[in-house]
Parts: C-alpha cells; structure tokens; sequence
C-alpha cells in the first residue's frame, strides 16, 4: 500500500469515526459502517449481520438485495463462512466460490449470484464470547479480491464498527428502559386514581396482569395508557 493509499485510507476513518459518532441508532450506525465499506475496500457489496440471542444471526443492513440472498442461504441452514466467523469469533476468507470447498454446495449458488470473493470479519469487543456483535461481510464478483492490505483496512473498519454497534445498542436499551419506566409510571397513576390505592398496590396489579397474560409489564402499561383497560 502506498503512502498516498494509506493517508486516504486515514482520512476514511477519520470520516468514519465522526459518522459513527453521529448516528441516532443501530439501523443508522449499520447503515454507515457498510457504506463506508464500498468506499475503503476493494469490495462491490457488503454487509453487517449482528448476534442475537436465540437466533444466532440476523440481517442488520446490506448494500444490495443479494447479499441479502447471501446471508438468509447460511442463516436457514446454519452453515457457510457467516456463522462460522460469528461462532468461532475469526475472519473467513474465500478466495474464490468457484473453487473452495469448504461449503460447496453454498458456494456454489453464490458463485451463481455473482460472487466470486468473500471476507467475513468478526464484530467483537473483546475476548468472551458474549461480546461478540455480529459480522461484516465483504463481497467482489472478482475472484482473490482481498489482499494483506484489504484485510488489514477490513480488520479496522471492524473494531471501528463493533464498538460503535455495541454503543448505539446500549444506548438504545437505555433509552427503552427510560420509556418503559416511563410507560409503568404513568399506567400506575391511573390504577392509583381509579381504584384509590397506593404506588405500590398499583404496581402489584400491573405485574399481576403480566403475569397472568403472558404479556411485558410495558405492553400491560401501554394497552392501559391506550384503552383505559386491562388486557384480559
């Protein structure tokens, strides 16, 4: 990589940083970091997909309907460069789908899609396996597209993105705890002007009904706020 390449490269991230910085939520802060992507690495499509428990993985933002296609082939059957960067927390490359044969029959539809290269890198923020965020998927219809230098710039945009990601899904959590607080506080005022008892029997009868029915004791509180009724 030239001198030039690598203060471009610089400038990318700098870019990068402040973009991620700004992002109002997790969809936006995806969205970046694959954008970003088709501008730093010789790569046509890309793609984040993040960990969920229970799931395993699912899709978070793609720069094209077939990385799409690329992601939902490994995610039915559980098999394929994705879920192996996801559970073994290690970058997976392929050089070519024409030729490799660690998932032959996945490879070889892909390779019908188009696609030739492949780099998956695992999002992390550190050693244990629950921090792991999910994985950035890199495309080319170009066989043997990365090289030492596009894995290297591949590996930062990563931790750039598996900090950010982490961060805007903290702060999303956060702020759904504030509204949900928010949500009780408010349905527990009108048990305690209708029924005249105390914050604490109101509350009582709130979590009596999310328990009865099955149902989050924010729903129970948003179908109260909403209808002036309990779910039955």
């Amino acid at each position: 990589m030239t001198e030039s390449d690598l203060a471009a490269s610089a400038d990318t991230f700098a870019r990068l940083a402040i973009e991620l910085h700004d992002a109002p939520g997790v969809v936006e802060t995806v969205d970046a970091v694959v954008q970003f992507a088709l501008q730093a690495l010789n790569c046509t499509y890309a793609g984040v997909a993040l960990y969920a428990r229970g799931s395993q993985a699912e899709i978070a933002a793609v720069t094209d309907e077939m990385v799409a296609e690329v992601y939902e082939l490994q995610i039915a059957t559980e098999r394929g460069p994705l879920i192996t960067a996801l559970r073994d927390r290690t970058s997976v490359l392929i050089r070519d789908t024409g030729t490799d044969e660690r998932w032959p029959e996945w490879a070889e539809k892909v390779a019908a899609l188009g696609v030739r290269s492949v780099l998956d890198v695992p999002l992390v923020t550190g050693d244990a396996p629950q921090r792991t965020v999910g994985v950035l998927g890199l495309y080319s219809p170009e066989p043997d597209a990365f090289n030492e230098d596009e894995e290297g710039i591949a590996h930062i945009l990563a931790q750039h993105a598996s900090v950010a990601v982490a961060s805007a899904r903290q702060e999303e959590t956060m702020a759904q705890a504030v509204d949900a607080r928010k949500l009780v506080g408010q349905a527990m005022g009108i048990l305690m002007e209708r029924f005249d008892v105390d914050g604490d029997r109101a509350f009582a009868i709130l979590k009596r009904y999310s328990q009865d029915t099955n149902t989050k004791l924010r729903d129970v509180a948003q179908h109260l706020i909403d209808t002036r009724k309990l779910p039955h």
